[in-house]
C-alpha cells in the first residue's frame, strides 16, 4: 500500500461513526491504557505495561505495513462534538501476492465492548481486504479464537464467517483449542 488507508463505518442510530486507519505514535498513550484491561490481556498476545513496549508495537505494525503482509487498523469512534477515542483494533495479516487466504483479528477497549464496536469493524475490515486484495488472489479469510471467547464466536458468525473446525491449543501461546470460522469472498 502506497498510500495510506483510511476505512469508515458510518454512524447507526445507537453509535457513533468509527474511524479505522493505520496506528501511529499518536495512538501510544492510549494503546497502553486500553492494555490495561485484565480482559484484553486474557486474550492478547502481546504485552504492553508501559509506552515503550506500545511504542515498539506501533513500529511493528508500521513496518508491517510498509512491508504489505499486515495491515493493523486503530478503531476510533468519531462523534461530532468530541475527539476521536480509541476503541479497537482490527488487523489483516498474512497476506501474499497468489496465496488464496490471508487471517483477521480483533480486539475491543473494555468502554466499547457490546456495542456492536468489533462487528462493525470487522465488516468495514472485510469488505476492504476482499476489495483490496481480490485481484492478487485472495478468495476467504479466516478468523481464529479460542474455544472459550464467546464473543469473538458471535461477531464472527454476525459478519458471515461460518464455523469450520476446532483447532487443538498449541502453548505457551494457545493455552486453549481454538475455532476456525472462515469467509469466502462473494462470487
Amino acid at each position: 500500500m502506497d498510500a495510506p488507508v483510511i476505512l469508515r463505518s458510518a454512524a447507526t442510530p445507537t453509535a457513533p461513526a468509527l474511524l479505522l486507519r493505520p496506528w501511529c505514535a499518536r495512538d501510544v498513550a492510549a494503546l497502553v491504557e486500553v492494555y490495561r484491561d485484565p480482559v484484553l490481556r486474557r486474550w492478547a498476545i502481546s504485552r504492553m505495561d508501559n509506552e515503550d513496549e506500545g511504542r515498539r508495537w506501533v513500529r511493528a505494525q508500521e513496518r508491517s505495513w510498509a512491508a504489505g503482509d499486515r495491515f493493523a487498523f486503530a478503531v476510533l469512534e468519531t462523534a461530532p462534538d468530541a475527539s476521536p477515542r480509541l476503541v479497537g483494533n482490527v488487523v489483516l495479516k498474512e497476506v501474499a501476492s497468489g496465496k488464496p487466504s490471508a487471517e483477521v483479528g480483533y480486539w475491543t477497549a473494555a468502554r466499547a465492548r457490546g456495542r456492536g464496536i468489533a462487528s462493525r469493524a470487522l465488516s468495514t475490515l472485510t469488505a476492504w481486504s476482499f476489495e483490496a486484495f481480490r485481484a492478487e488472489g485472495l478468495e476467504c479469510l479466516e478468523l481464529l479464537h479460542q474455544v472459550d471467547n464467546s464473543a469473538s464466536c458471535r461477531v464472527a458468525e454476525k459478519n458471515g464467517y461460518r464455523f469450520d473446525a476446532t483447532l487443538p491449543a498449541a502453548p505457551p501461546t494457545y493455552p486453549l483449542d481454538g475455532h476456525l470460522h472462515i469467509r469466502r469472498a462473494a462470487a
